[in-house]
């Protein structure tokens, strides 16, 4: 099942299973396709086409690349895509949420509708007071930080286990996997190349995507103090009435691992309510 794309950087690693209009997973940074192991399989079941991908220096994909922006990202999807025949609804997590932002604005006749999992596409600023008030989102960031400016493993472990408020069946083992990947040093520079990253070129283009957009927010991430908020500042960049906005409570960083059947509740109606009924049916 596994497949390779290359292009002229180094080459992405993917997943292609069942059959009907495409959809293309993208992970968040210090993952790999794996995190959707929940939600790939039912996706495949209602009937899509799905491309599970890992990311620049994820997974199985080549370990080093010249650069990790959300830019760079979705220039990749966006070549998956076209290699694969799109369109695609692309759903990205994370880093990925914004690269699917750009994909989305840059590729108009590639991308078909997007979902976002608490997405990193807006421009950042430092919530004093959130830090003050949200415990989990201080620690959150600490942690964060000991990885861009150290590398720490450590830190990046803490910092999952602040990012998943209530752990899947298999954490353990899913931890442990984690764990030895990024042991690599050259996996774990990919980390931090991404962690250096800025949304910036993600919340650039909001204004130009033309498709539905479905941004998905844990109502307990610990990357904001107020994920809600976040989530609304988004949809409020976007062109009126493209984007919505859903908050699952209880969830993190990782709906659609630590989520994934409250996560497919809210994907599959936007799916068939985003895609022309033509492609649904296909």
């Amino acid at each position: 099942m596994l497949q390779h794309l290359t292009t002229d950087e180094g080459t992405l690693a993917y997943d292609l299973t069942g059959t009907g209009p495409l959809v293309v997973l993208a992970h968040g940074m210090g993952d790999s396709r794996h995190s959707y192991r929940f939600v790939a399989p039912a996706l495949v079941a209602a009937g899509y086409r799905v491309a599970n991908v890992d990311l620049r220096g994820c997974g199985d994909s080549s370990p080093t690349w010249a650069s990790y922006s959300r830019t760079d990202i979705a220039g990749d999807l966006v070549a998956l895509v076209r290699h694969l025949g799109g369109p695609a609804v692309i759903v990205g997590q994370s880093i990925s949420g914004g690269a699917a932002t750009i994909a989305a604005a840059t590729a108009p006749d590639a991308i078909s509708a997007v979902v976002e999992l608490a997405p990193f596409t807006r421009k950042q600023s430092v919530d004093l007071v959130g830090l003050l008030r949200n415990k989990n989102h201080r620690s959150g960031a600490l942690q964060l930080g000991k990885v861009m400016t150290t590398g720490s493993l450590k830190g990046w472990l803490a910092y999952l286990d602040l990012a998943f408020p209530t752990k899947p069946a298999d954490w353990d083992t899913e931890r442990a996997r984690i764990q030895d990947t990024l042991a690599r040093p050259e996996r774990m520079a990919a980390l931090r190349g991404m962690t250096k990253t800025s949304p910036v070129d993600a919340g650039a283009q909001l204004a130009n995507v033309r498709c539905p957009v479905l941004v998905v927010e844990g109502g307990l991430d610990p990357d904001w103090a107020d994920p809600r908020a976040e989530g609304e500042r988004i949809v409020a960049d976007l062109p009126a009435g493209l984007g919505e906005l859903a908050v699952i409570d209880g969830a993190g960083h990782y709906p659609h691992t630590q989520t994934p059947d409250a996560l497919l509740a809210l994907v599959l109606p936007f799916l068939a309510r985003s895609l022309p009924q033509d492609a649904a049916r296909a």
